[in-house]
């Protein structure tokens, strides 16, 4: 298997000066943001057909609109227990090398714009897993939020034969 090259949306940081545009969403008690610019849609809880032979953290397939979308458990692929099945969760649809995918999370929050003078390199501290799908962290009040970079999030999945 060849992966395909993986974009880096974003290496050291934001830019001078420019507001980071972060759509929050919580996984787990945690909170993380992605950045709101590669959101293509958010989505209530789906009914998700499970597709064998799949690796965990793939969810299913779903289907948006008529096309089919890969559907990414976000908790199983950043080392985390399953959710409960009593919790519907949602979803956040990005897209990568022209394919849909659905990052399945608790909760989607709000949006909000952080100044780039309170991002901060990722710890390293933070889990190890964590640290390879995050670009960094802003702490808000008291709490971390943590940056996902969503190519890395899905890189394992987009490899090609």
């Amino acid at each position: 298997m060849t992966a395909l090259p993986v974009p880096s949306s974003r290496s050291a940081g934001p830019a001078a000066n420019l507001s980071e545009d972060l759509i929050t969403l919580t996984i787990a008690g945690h909170q993380f943001g992605i950045p709101v610019l590669q959101v293509q849609d958010v989505l209530g809880p789906q009914r998700v057909t499970r597709v064998p032979l799949a690796p965990p953290e793939v969810g299913g397939s779903l289907n948006l609109r008529g096309r089919i979308v890969t559907a990414i458990d976000v908790r199983l692929r950043l080392g985390l227990p399953a959710r409960p099945g009593d919790k519907p969760g949602m979803s956040i649809v990005v897209e990568l090398y022209g394919e849909l995918y659905s990052l399945m999370v608790d909760e989607v929050g709000e949006v909000l714009s952080l100044s780039p003078d309170d991002f901060e390199r990722t710890p390293k501290t933070l889990d190890g897993r964590w640290r390879e799908l995050s670009s960094g962290i802003y702490r808000l009040n008291g709490a971390l939020l943590i940056v996902l970079e969503v190519d890395r999030l899905l890189a394992s999945l987009t490899a090609v034969a």
